[in-house]
């Protein structure tokens, strides 16, 4: 097997800071006024909107196989193992938390496992983690098997829509799910397939594998009206896989020119104001995503961006508190950050007692 690079791809992080930026600005729609929601600007705004939950999904698919075939490469699959069963923990932690935030949980328990985004990610890399560490140490078998998968998910969703008793909860809209996991289980798959590849064949394994995935997608959009005379009346911009290929195709040209743009950053160089705002979004997406639904949705300290100026907003206001509450969640995510940095420091003084320098080693004793 080809040595795994253990180069960090940023591109992915600056696809998720994007991916963030954008939520934000979808979720903050309810600011406008009802009459300009219907208009022909914000229906734009929803398609771009369409590829948060796919760049999301698709990124943690590839960090997750990223990670864990450099693993096995070097020898560590088990510690990386480990880091991403307490990643998919803290997911499924804060999924839970927000439904605790929106529902009365106690008294109807039901909310708890509602399916939105946060819930479809983490048990979607639950599903995705066996597979994943299973096949690490061989990358090009987790490929096919990743990649069969992906298309499998894509072509059986829409005969999930069928579905009831309690597999409906997880795997279509039926019960309230917002983000069931078809199709969306299929976006991790196919993330965990370049990712596979990445790490296998390092930056031009990447091009290759996005713009062989881009290129199905071209060809599954093409063919929208075969594969929705496919299936019985289902929603084709729910379910169905030319639906799902489109906005794959257009994740992977996103990322493919995101790429491109890294090649040209000075290895080494102090990154700019601008890729350091973007970077923490896509370092820190978890903690964006409680933080600006907080501010949007709840009364803290008086202030509340829904219940201030939900419904009442043309498009400069909203354009002004959108750019506030973004700054505001980045705000908070900075905090936040440094905050766990000085949690995870050693004690004022540890590092003379115990003899360590100042990278942190343990001196040798003489």
């Amino acid at each position: 097997m080809t040595p795994p690079s253990s180069e960090r791809i940023r591109a992915v992080d600056w696809l998720r800071g994007l991916s963030v930026l954008v939520m934000i600005q979808c979720h903050a729609l309810v600011l406008l006024r009802p009459d300009l929601r219907q208009g022909p600007i914000t229906r734009q705004l929803l398609r771009l909107d369409g590829l948060v939950a796919p760049a999301f999904l698709f990124s943690a698919g590839f960090a997750l196989a990223l990670l864990l075939v450099r693993g096995a490469g070097v020898g560590s699959l088990g510690q990386r193992l480990g880091r991403n069963l307490r990643r998919i923990a803290q997911v499924l932690g804060v999924a839970t938390f927000v439904n605790w935030m929106w529902f009365p949980v106690f008294r109807e328990p039901r909310w708890l496992v509602r399916m939105d985004i946060l819930h479809c990610v983490g048990l979607s890399l639950l599903l995705a983690l066996p597979v994943t560490a299973g096949l690490a140490s061989r990358p090009r078998v987790l490929r096919g098997v990743t990649l069969g998968l992906a298309l499998t998910t894509f072509f059986l969703s829409p005969l999930g829509e069928a579905l009831g008793g309690p597999w409906a909860t997880a795997l279509n809209k039926s019960t309230g799910a917002v983000f069931p996991l078809l199709p969306w289980l299929g976006f991790v798959w196919l993330g965990t397939y370049v990712g596979a590849v990445a790490g296998e064949r390092g930056r031009r394994g990447l091009v290759r594998s996005l713009v062989f995935v881009g290129a199905l997608g071209c060809a599954g959009w093409l063919a929208a009206k075969p594969l929705q005379a496919l299936y019985p009346a289902h929603r084709f911009f729910v379910t169905n896989p030319s639906n799902a290929a489109e906005r794959a195709m257009w994740v992977c040209i996103g990322l493919l020119a995101l790429v491109a743009l890294e090649s040209r950053v000075v290895p080494g160089g102090a990154p700019s104001r601008l890729r350091r705002f973007l970077e923490t979004f896509g370092t820190s997406s978890l903690s964006a995503y409680v933080f600006h639904l907080t501010l949007l949705y709840v009364r803290v300290f008086g202030l509340c961006f829904e219940a201030l100026w939900g419904n009442r907003c043309g498009w400069g206001l909203y354009a002004v508190l959108t750019g506030t509450l973004i700054l505001l969640t980045y705000g908070l995510c900075r905090a936040f950050d440094a905050l766990q940095d000085t949690a995870r420091r050693p004690p004022w003084g540890w590092s003379r007692l115990t003899g360590g320098g100042p990278g942190g080693k343990i001196a040798s004793p003489r």
